[in-house]
């Protein structure tokens, strides 16, 4: 039972949350707009799952956009307002990954800039590197919170045909690389070691064969938990054996509409030391779905805990959002319960007021 005024023994667990896609399309930057003031304001994205972030000790989540100022746009090539990222560490989110096919959309300057931004507001990252001296000192990111650490890993298939400009870094996915990179994660003596890989095809509900291999290969050379984004859609999760792969978990955050895409999961690992030794306690997901209310004359964006919001009909404004909801809730749940293996699903419990 997790509730939000639950307090985990503090040297014997570590809770962590991931986090699928932020996207940044062009009509979420057109929702984050205040015409007033000529502000942007993500906050509402995430209020509604913001519970859920504050029940893990550390939450880390996919950021698929720059930070490269203006213009702001979004698909192709995204560039996002700097207030989204202060909406996501609002809402409890402590660490980006940032190698993913969008890293270069605007070149070296949104590359840099991106990490000048994450760096002011003191919140930590990975996957990409103002030049290969920071890689060597900064990589892979080790976190230790509970007396528990972890090293953290990030890598891309690619950039959408874009070179990485020199001398910036995009960690790329090279089986060389990787193994060298979980050696030296080894070599730290962490706890656990994660890798987070932005791979698959788009769309596609299963997990491709070349995923599979780099799975195995990554479990074989050291990684325990190895966490998939890029598809858009959810893919399953497995835990076997004190190792864990979700093969992708959808989109968090974003303006695809069409089925599977609106929506995602976050999934939740809380680990566990006993006498020395860590290993994963639990596992378990929350399915979440983008909402798109009108609020004062506009649509805005809502990250949904579907467990949450299924049964409250007059939540919504009418009936059409929560059948689509329910469409997508329906999709998930006989995808993940036909093809996980030993990680549940957490539903919220309304007597309790907690996620079970």
């Amino acid at each position: 039972m997790l509730c939000a005024h639950f307090v985990w023994a503090q040297d014997t667990t570590l809770s962590i949350l991931f986090l699928g896609d932020i996207m940044g399309h062009d009509g979420q930057i057109k929702a984050a707009f205040n015409e007033k003031d000529s502000t942007y304001d993500y906050t509402i994205n995430y209020a509604s799952v913001k519970e859920i972030c504050e029940l893990s000790d550390i939450t880390i989540a996919n950021l698929e956009v720059t930070l490269a100022g203006k213009p702001y746009k979004g698909y192709p090539a995204f560039s996002s307002p700097d207030e989204v990222v202060f909406a996501s560490i609002d809402a409890g989110i402590d660490c980006f990954i940032t190698a993913n096919n969008h890293s270069c959309d605007r070149g070296k300057h949104g590359i840099l800039r991106t990490l000048n931004v994450l760096d002011s507001l003191e919140i930590v990252h990975t996957g990409t590197f103002r030049n290969l001296d920071e890689r060597h000192t900064k990589y892979p990111l080790k976190i230790e919170q509970n007396g528990i650490s972890i090293a953290l890993l990030n890598y891309t298939y690619g950039t959408n045909g874009i070179a990485v400009p020199s001398p910036t870094i995009v960690n790329l996915i090279n089986k060389d690389s990787i193994k060298a990179d979980l050696n030296k994660a080894k070599a730290m003596n962490v706890d656990k070691i994660i890798v987070c890989l932005h791979w698959g095809i788009e769309y596609q509900r299963q997990p491709n064969q070349s995923q599979i291999d780099l799975y195995d290969f990554c479990k074989e050379n050291g990684a325990d938990i190895i966490i998939g984004g890029h598809p858009h859609v959810i893919q399953k999760m497995e835990w076997e054996e004190d190792k864990l792969v979700a093969y992708s978990l959808g989109n968090f955050i974003s303006n695809q509409r069409k089925q599977y895409t609106d929506g995602g999961a976050m999934l939740r690992i809380e680990l566990e030391k006993i006498n020395g030794i860590v290993q994963i306690k639990d596992a378990g997901y929350y399915l979440t779905w983008v909402y798109k209310p009108w609020v004062e004359n506009k649509q805005v964006f809502k990250v949904l805990a579907v467990s949450k919001y299924e049964n409250m009909p007059d939540f919504f404004e009418s009936e059409e959002p929560k059948i689509k909801m329910d469409i997508f809730k329906t999709d998930a749940r006989n995808l993940l319960n036909s093809e996980n293996k030993n990680i549940k699903e957490y539903k919220y419990n309304p007597e309790t007021q907690c996620w079970e």
